[in-house]
């Protein structure tokens, strides 16, 4: 058994006591269900996982038309059907808060942007100005199923837009406008969308950066389109139908005739109707267009805001993040159980590292979460942000996207807050939910998420598929979830489906990252272990690198891996194969440096770049990333993959040595 890590922080009795976790057991208690601790409650949540997802819809009192007839269709994976029978809308959730008029004027978004001032929205207006843009998209044609996508940064426009779209059942899809024009076309391509809604540009890090060019090219490209919105922000009075012929300013959807012609009217839909297209990118092919059902994805939101995160209605709550990751879905979804969502878009590290910190002073955040990264950043500076700003008001501190260090969990005590829940959570794209987390019933533990999710069969399995605790193994998820995908759109067969989830473990969902289970129940991540690249919580499929590098005449062939490990700073070397009669220089290294940052993301930019005799590849011609990300990791050359499985086994050498010397240095 491994050693127990440090104890950083216990709930108090009052803390405890005033908990939804500890409200909801009470509430199970005055139904004949009585559970000791978490791991009581976790341990009946998965073994009878109807009973449990029924309690959350009754103890939530999740409002539908008609009711559900059976709770989940059985166990298989996939193919389990959720809610069968009900008809429901997941926006309507939303307005059970602050519907008197005495408390209506109570704040429901507060946001602040480097692009401009300081914009607040109460429960009334929120309402007002979805209720506006439903009827406004209808007038416009836009229905039941029809795809609406976004390329908006984090604003309170993109938040009424998606509730918008929510209520009146068509599926949204969004991406950040700090993506490249080829990786957003390369998502929203996909899905044969009506209506885009999009920005003229943003300002990040103290520049402005102008996106009419690629707004107009996605309306070229995308042949679907019938409407296109354009929110001017970065340029407030321009001239939209000069800018873009045909478009539509955002604020007449606010105005037009049929804005205020009547009350909101929410679709009343299957529990399986889509709600969002999520993307997520494997090692190979398109990145995949993943569909979530409303139905689920409500259920998952409340039980997740309340439960883990141990929000309510007098909470205000920051989960930074851009569009285009998860994170921006939760962090919205935080509306669904009545909390004040604050939300920042811009250069969290500008002018400097305290402006995220005095951000949340001046919100007086309850709760404020980032990408890991974020907090090794402000570490490695040196700074201590309770010195920076009045964090006083903060009760819970969020963190995913990539593991959090150890040294990490000891920072956000001693320079952040020494009394909150540190939410430390690990989940995924493709469920969009976490599988292990937090929970304010439990102590934490220095490296160490607190707990596997309620309603989440999630376990370790070592190399012979055997479930394991305190033993690194694969995370698999042995019984179904609400959330797990309805589909990947335009999969004939589920063929991506199956391969990207199911391939490995047929009947058990294997997520692709190494997990250790402890015997307290709970979770330590350590990291990717298929080859997809999470850079800064950010994943993307390589897939989706090699399609820009191998765009140069001079490159022949290439292969990236990022040796993201547990408490290692992410380390992504690009290796590239020339083309007889080039040479990698300098110059090369920087256009293509330049071309992953403007097609991809800043994010995705190589450390270094090395010329190599060969990619090793497979008989079949896979390359082999998994296999050199475990050589470069450590792992012996003997060990990581069959020479008879390989086209060029001799390639193997150039990275053994290439390994030896990184370890040297």
């Amino acid at each position: 058994m491994s050693e127990s890590p440090p104890l950083l922080w216990s709930p108090s009795a009052e803390r405890i006591a005033r908990s939804r976790v500890n409200h909801y057991l009470q509430w199970l208690a005055s139904r004949g269900q009585h559970f000791s601790d978490y791991q009581a409650l976790w341990q009946w949540s998965v073994d009878d996982i109807d009973a449990f997802w029924a309690s959350i819809w009754d103890y939530f009192e999740v409002q539908c038309s008609v009711p559900y007839q059976q709770v989940v269709s059985g166990t298989q994976m996939p193919g389990a059907t959720w809610f069968a029978g009900a008809r429901l809308n997941f926006a309507e959730q939303l307005f059970r808060f602050n519907t008197d008029a005495a408390t209506a004027g109570k704040e429901a978004i507060v946001a602040e942007s480097e692009t401009r001032a300081r914009i607040t929205l109460s429960w009334r207006e929120v309402r007002e100005q979805v209720t506006a843009v439903a009827n406004t998209l209808r007038a416009l044609g836009v229905g039941p199923g029809d795809r609406v996508v976004a390329y908006l940064p984090n604003t309170p426009e993109a938040v009424i837009a998606f509730f918008a779209c929510a209520s009146i059942g068509a599926i949204w899809s969004s991406c950040s406008p700090d993506m490249g024009a080829s990786s957003v076309l390369d998502r929203f391509r996909q899905i044969d969308p009506k209506l885009l809604i999009a920005v003229d540009g943003y300002r990040y890090g103290g520049k402005a950066f102008n996106r009419l060019e690629v707004v107009q090219n996605m309306r070229t490209e995308l042949p679907t389109l019938e409407h296109t919105v354009l929110l001017p922000y970065l340029e407030p009075a321009l001239d939209v139908t000069a800018a873009l012929p045909g478009a539509i300013r955002w604020q007449d959807l606010l105005t037009h005739t049929a804005a205020q012609a009547n009350p909101i009217h929410f679709e009343q839909l299957p529990a399986d109707h889509p709600l969002w297209i999520l993307y997520s990118s494997g090692t190979t092919g398109m990145p995949k267009p993943i569909v979530h059902g409303q139905g689920g994805s409500l259920l998952e939101c409340l039980k997740g805001n309340a439960f883990s995160l141990d929000l309510g209605e007098d909470d205000r709550f920051l989960w930074f993040s851009t569009t285009g990751w998860v994170m921006w879905n939760a962090q919205i979804s935080g509306l669904l159980v009545g909390a004040t969502i604050c939300i920042y878009d811009g250069n969290p590290g500008y002018p400097d590292l305290s402006r995220l910190w005095k951000f949340a002073q001046d919100m007086r955040l309850t709760f404020f979460g980032v990408g890991a990264a974020f907090f090794s950043n402000c570490m490695k500076a040196g700074i201590s942000p309770a010195k920076l700003a009045d964090l006083s008001t903060l009760r819970g501190v969020g963190s995913t996207g990539s593991p959090l260090p150890d040294e990490a969990f000891h920072w956000i005590y001693q320079h952040v807050h020494p009394d909150v829940l540190l939410a430390s959570i690990s989940g995924g794209t493709d469920v969009a939910a976490p599988f292990v987390g937090s929970s304010p019933l439990l102590p934490v533990y220095a490296g160490e998420m607190q707990c596997r999710a309620l309603g989440v069969a999630v376990h370790a399995l070592n190399e012979q598929g055997e479930p394991v605790i305190d033993q690194v193994g694969e995370l698999v998820v042995t019984k179904p979830m609400p959330t797990m995908p309805l589909f990947f759109w335009n999969d004939p067969g589920n063929k991506r489906y199956l391969d990207s989830y199911f391939d490995h473990y047929p009947g058990l969902w294997r997520h692709g990252d190494w997990i250790k289970i402890t015997p307290r129940g709970g979770a330590v991540i350590y990291g990717r272990s298929d080859a997809t690249i999470n850079r800064h919580g950010i994943r993307m499929g390589t897939s989706e690198i090699y399609r820009v590098v191998e765009d140069f005449a001079e490159v022949l062939d290439s292969m990236v891996v990022d040796l993201e490990y547990l408490g290692r700073e992410s380390y992504m070397p690009l290796f590239v194969v020339m083309r007889e009669g080039h040479e990698l220089d300098t110059i090369l290294k920087q256009r293509i440096a330049d071309k992953i940052r403007t097609q991809l993301s800043a994010r995705h930019v190589p450390n270094e770049v090395f010329a190599v005799p060969e990619i090793p590849r497979t008989l079949t011609g896979k390359k082999m990333e998994l296999p050199i990300k475990k050589l470069l990791l450590g792992a012996p050359i003997e060990k990581i993959g069959n020479p008879d499985a390989m086209s060029n086994p001799g390639s193997l050498q150039w990275y053994a040595n290439f390994a030896a010397q990184r370890k040297t240095h």
